[in-house]
């Protein structure tokens, strides 16, 4: 019971009768010995920029941010592998890829392995997961399961309930939040503490807002990243990435520019291909959302045509464009939330549940001149995270965590014995006001998806709280080095510099301990 409760109620205890104050008081104790709840609600690819409580430059995010207002807000927090499959194998694992054996999104996760929802069940716990799961694998440790298929569709998404198929009516962000609030409202078992996984498609590429969302953004011009037009400079695999706003964002597929007229050509046919299925012949939508989707962007895409643009002016308008769809998909999402936390609020669970918001990784909003993640750079590497734990006092949380830490985390809290195994640490003393003396103070990241889509190098690197060293193999053998206090944009690679020589060598021998203490063999 928070320290607010028992204060109001010794300020009225006079005004109950005895009995009746003993039953209250021991209800209230009962309560509190109770298991917690947890509720794990992650997006994908939503960027920490574009979250009120992170950022107040672009849009505004008041359910979001309420977890945070109410809890605790980590300012530190990272991911292990920067790409959807294997974060999500990190999360459920509490592992690092190269253990848990789900390095990219080619492979499929091997359900029979150990995760922390197989042993909350074990403690008791009902465990469910709705939404995006994105693990190939059917998944295994849920008492319920209603997931996407792959990446999941944005209107009238197709559903596996428990091994069975079929299309769900609306879109996606309302209709995976309508399955978890019905299983909360009426499927599970009151009398047990439950897990439930909600897993959102938003805002994953190509970013199709729902109708009564759309042009919602259309008069808010947004900032343009300084290092929008960066050269890439001493920086070779960032130079070799294929995830430019400018050159490989497809007008078609990704900024909807459909024309009926088929004029408009772009630089992939296989992207133009898809999205001439998607927005000419409205692939899922209702006749209402094809009228709505129509009045919308027939208009858009005649002014583009009539324009012309091109050098930086058609880059300009591609980032307004990119950045008015994104932030579209994330108003959906935020209002879904704010569902789910008033549906907790109103059914008395807030105060005996642990709530967690956070991405499957970072992305990048222009910075760079990209989109997408996979980088070990700040934007795609750091994620938000945003906890509610009874109790907490409003906070930031400045200790550097990662997502291998959310498994040990939900099983100390449910009280189940971390296994060995495990490689994460549990964030409950943190919530507790407690600062561990061995708290570590550096993270390991590694990214394996190459040759993959985006082109983006396989890399290794180590970060502490001041400087970053990575590592590019596999067909180029480039090293980076970078002091984030002095160039937090990390346009400047330090690699090599005599006067970073001291600092090079001890970033060297930190990732040499770093891979050695995980187990790490390919570098």
């Amino acid at each position: 019971m928070t320290s607010k409760k028992l204060t109001m109620l010794s300020g009225i205890a006079c005004c109950i009768p005895a009995g009746l104050l003993l039953t209250t008081e021991k209800a209230a104790a009962q309560q509190q010995d109770k298991p917690l709840n947890i509720l794990y609600i992650m997006s994908d690819d939503h960027a920490y920029q574009m979250i009120s409580a992170y950022d107040q430059r672009h849009i505004q995010t008041p359910n979001i941010d309420r977890i945070g207002n109410e809890g605790v807000k980590f300012t530190n927090s990272f991911v292990a592998n920067s790409i959807s499959g294997p974060s999500r194998a990190c999360l459920f694992t509490g592992k690092h890829s190269h253990k848990n054996g789900f390095t990219d999104n080619s492979q499929r996760f091997d359900g029979e392995q150990q995760t922390f929802p197989k042993l909350l069940q074990k403690q008791g716990y009902e465990t469910a997961v709705v939404g995006k799961w994105h693990l190939s694998s059917d998944p295994t440790g849920f008492d319920y399961w209603n997931i996407l298929i792959g990446q999941g569709e944005y209107y009238q998404p197709t559903f596996i309930e428990n091994g069975v198929k079929g299309v769900r009516d609306g879109y996606a962000t309302e209709v995976t939040t309508d399955i978890a609030l019905d299983w909360l409202d009426t499927q599970r078992n009151p009398e047990k503490p439950f897990c439930l996984i909600l897993h959102h498609k938003a805002p994953h590429r190509s970013w199709m807002p729902a109708t009564s969302d759309l042009g919602m953004y259309d008069d808010v011009t947004f900032e343009l990243p300084a290092n929008f037009y960066d050269s890439y400079d001493n920086r070779i695999a960032a130079a070799q990435q294929e995830m430019s706003i400018i050159n490989d964002m497809d007008l078609v597929y990704d900024l909807k520019m459909a024309d009926k007229e088929n004029e408009i050509r772009t630089g992939s046919k296989e992207l133009e291909q898809a999205g001439r299925s998607m927005y000419q012949n409205h692939t899922r939508m209702t006749p209402d959302e094809k009228a709505a989707w129509d009045a919308y962007y027939d208009p858009i895409i005649a002014d583009f045509k009539a324009k012309k643009l091109s050098g930086k002016a058609l880059a300009e308008w591609k980032y307004q464009r990119y950045m008015r769809d994104y932030a579209s998909v994330i108003h959906s999402l935020d209002e879904n939330i704010g569902r789910v936390l008033d549906y907790l609020e109103a059914n008395n669970l807030l105060d005996n549940t642990l709530i967690v918001y956070t991405s499957d990784q970072g992305f990048y909003m222009g910075e760079h001149g990209w989109f997408d993640k996979r980088f070990m750079y700040e934007e795609s590497f750091r994620t938000p995270l945003l906890m509610r734990y009874p109790g907490s006092q409003t906070k930031e949380i400045p200790q550097l965590v990662q997502n291998i830490d959310y498994a040990p985390t939900f099983l100390e809290l449910a009280g189940v014995e971390i296994p060995a195994d495990i490689q994460g640490e549990s964030l409950l003393p943190l919530l507790k006001d407690e600062t561990p003396a061995d708290w570590r103070n550096s993270l390991y990241y590694h990214f394996y998806e190459y040759p993959a889509e985006h082109a983006v190098k396989r890399h290794y690197g180590v970060r502490n709280d001041r400087y970053k060293l990575i590592h590019f193999y596999n067909d180029i053998d480039v090293w980076e080095l970078y002091d984030l206090e002095t160039d937090p944009s990390e346009m400047n690679n330090l690699y090599n510099q005599p006067d970073y020589a001291i600092i090079q060598q001890k970033m060297h021998q930190e990732l040499d301990r770093l891979q050695d203490y995980y187990e790490v063999e390919e570098r």
